[in-house]
């Protein structure tokens, strides 16, 4: 290494998130959702707190997603519930 020179920085490393899928039906057609564990948690429990199934939970959440993906949409339910508590 030349003097004044930087020694070579190492990349970050980041932790890999195991996403889970689940298949549920949309408007008539079959569709997945990848989220983390932690997440799918987070909705089990709205979805068993408003006395529904996760699939009707995953349909509200559809029908109100405006414009965002329906994984980006169930994370945000999920946090907005969480901070509720």
């Amino acid at each position: 290494m030349s003097q004044g020179a930087s020694p070579p920085r190492s990349k970050p490393t980041r932790a890999v998130s195991r996403l889970e899928k689940r298949s549920v039906m949309l408007s008539g057609h079959a569709t997945s959702v990848a989220l983390e564990p932690e997440f799918w948690r987070a909705l089990e429990g709205l979805a068993s707190a408003r006395g529904v199934a996760l699939a009707a939970l995953l349909i509200a959440i559809d029908a109100e997603r405006e414009g965002r993906t329906l994984a980006s949409a169930s994370r945000l339910a999920a946090l907005a519930s969480a901070s509720r508590r």
